[in-house]
């Protein structure tokens, strides 16, 4: 124990120490708000001013807390994976440099490396998501608030479990690149591709019917719609309060993926953290059993 939390603590102190990993983990958010608020968020409004019916004096406010979510929730699904990824690259930089070689001649075990590793990425990505997060709820409190304290605490734990998945998911890849180009080319590919697939950038409703059915089996999907739900549910109270159409109010959901289908089936939120929490688990166990079987090969 004494010798992970040892590995644990010299793994933030490296990463935090090492600018470039660092800043290159906080891009990724800079560039998604800096696109969402400067050309996306039009698209949005627009959007969503379209689908409130015409006889409702809807403020501005309202429209600005929907963009305000969607923006939102779509910056911090992205941002749990591709932060993974970047504070996840020590474990390559550290094949790189040799310093992997001169930690194994220690006496301590292959797994308890491993691990240190994921716990380290763990507790950097929290960080960084965390203060993604706040920025963001300044965000939404300057543009229009209708979050609970409910809402907040089911979006903390939203991040935590995606962080988690992100992780898992990023230890297993790191651990067998063996080059700083193959770990900038899985940055790049992860950073471009991720929030297309799980429905960040573009909502999955807006897809194919097949292709839709793919994205379903994808755990991805479902921490995306976590977040957009917990971030809108304030929303979509206020809607009702006003006495928005039911069937209005269900389109709305259905177009920006809170309300998402496997094979026809609604997905309820239970099922979605039941889902992304067996992801987690599943993906533990692969990289558990990996670093396992590379102990018993050296």
């Amino acid at each position: 124990m004494k010798s992970l939390i040892m590995l644990v603590r010299r793994n933030i102190k490296l990463f935090f120490k090492d600018k470039g990993m660092f800043f290159t983990s906080l891009i990724t958010p800079i560039i998604l708000l800096v696109l969402y608020v400067t050309f996306l968020g039009n698209v949005f409004r627009d959007t969503f001013s379209m689908a409130f019916p015409k006889d409702l004096n809807v403020s501005e406010d309202l429209v600005n807390g929907c963009v305000g979510g969607q923006l939102f929730s779509s910056l911090l699904a992205v941002c749990c994976i591709t932060v993974a990824f970047c504070s996840n690259m020590l474990m390559v930089q550290d094949k790189v440099t040799g310093a992997r070689n001169d930690l194994k001649i220690t006496p301590v075990k292959n797994i308890t490396l491993g691990f240190s590793y994921y716990i380290s990425t763990a507790l950097t990505t929290l960080i960084i998501c965390f203060i993604a997060t706040a920025a963001s709820f300044i965000y939404l409190v300057n543009v229009g608030w209708y979050m609970s304290a409910e809402d907040i605490m089911l979006i903390i734990l939203d991040v935590f479990v995606l962080v988690m998945f992100g992780t898992a998911l990023s230890s297993i890849i790191n651990y067998f690149l063996t080059s700083q180009g193959q770990m900038s080319a899985v940055g790049t590919i992860i950073s471009a591709g991720y929030g297309f697939i799980c429905g960040a950038y573009m909502p999955i409703s807006q897809f194919g019917g097949g292709l839709q059915k793919v994205l379903s089996l994808l755990p991805g999907t479902y921490g995306t719609s976590l977040i957009r739900n917990h971030a809108m549910r304030g929303v979509f109270n206020e809607m009702k309060a006003m006495h928005f159409p039911q069937q209005v109010i269900g389109n709305i959901k259905d177009s920006i993926d809170c309300n998402l289908y496997f094979f026809g089936d609604r997905v309820s939120l239970g099922s979605m953290y039941v889902i992304l929490s067996g992801a987690v688990v599943v993906l533990m166990f692969i990289y558990v059993t990996i670093i396992t079987m590379t102990n018993n090969n050296r």
